[in-house]
């Protein structure tokens, strides 16, 4: 199994699919998830991954009137009603880790299990204080420089990308500033919601994260019920991708727990 379509009320999804194993449904973040990951292949070998590309991402495409995260999660939720899966784990990265505690929050009857690795979506400053970083009005160096624990093994090299995934990346791009640009990737009404989650919650978080500190993450976690804050090392935004062993390890750990 690999790349599919899948069609929900009526908007076509890209879906990577591979796996067999008990579920996980992986919201990706600011980029969608490459197939050839080294996570992913860890992840797969014990798991069935669905991974949806959000509309306006990747080779998703973005109905006109379907611009908000508001729009993303009833969309999310129309899929888990949809999957034939009893119950399953919904893991969000970033942006993702976002639409997922929306998700969590307002409905948790088809979920087994949370992860959450260093998601956005909520602000837990005053107004003069930044809890997010501006990716979009910070230098693409400084962008760089806080989004890895290092950053020179990670380089953006559009001289070495295809015609379609420069595309791609752009895509990206423009549809994460348009669904999370105001406010700034978050949702000013989420932490009062976030209360509403009751399965258990596993919130990862990469030490070196300059995007979102890991500060911001135990804060985070601190207003999900019960839920458990750990740190991954020599990790920075992208955990997964900088320490896939890890990652799925402490995954796999969580997901063999009981309780």
């Amino acid at each position: 199994m690999g790349i599919e379509r899948l069609a929900v009320r009526g908007i076509d999804l890209e879906v990577l699919r591979r796996g067999a194993g008990p579920p996980i449904l992986l919201l990706h973040g600011l980029h969608t998830v490459a197939p050839d990951a080294p996570f992913l292949d860890l992840l797969t070998a014990h798991h069935e991954v669905i991974a949806p590309s959000h509309p306006g991402f990747g080779h998703s495409p973005r109905p006109a009137d379907f611009d908000t995260v508001y729009d993303l999660v009833h969309l999310y939720l129309d899929l888990l009603e949809t999957l034939p899966h009893g119950k399953l784990t919904l893991l969000g990265f970033s942006f993702g880790g976002w639409l997922a505690a929306e998700i969590a929050a307002a409905c948790c009857h088809r979920l087994e299990r949370l992860i959450l690795v260093d998601p956005l979506g909520i602000k837990l400053g005053d107004r003069e204080s930044r809890d997010i970083l501006d990716l979009f009005n910070t230098a693409p160096a400084e962008v760089q420089r806080r989004s890895w624990h290092d950053p020179a093994k990670w380089p953006i090299d559009f001289n070495a990308m295809s015609d379609d995934a420069i595309v791609v990346h752009a895509r990206n791009r423009d549809a994460l500033c348009l669904y999370g640009w105001q406010p700034f990737m978050y949702n000013p009404r989420l932490p009062r919601w976030l209360s509403r989650i009751a399965v258990p919650t596993l919130v990862l978080w990469g030490a070196s994260d300059g995007v979102v500190t890991p500060d911001y993450g135990r804060g985070y976690c601190g207003l999900i019920p019960g839920a458990k804050f750990e740190l991954i090392e020599q990790a920075g935004h992208h955990p997964e991708i900088e320490q896939p062993s890890v990652f799925v390890d402490r995954v796999r750990a969580f997901l063999a727990a009981g309780g």
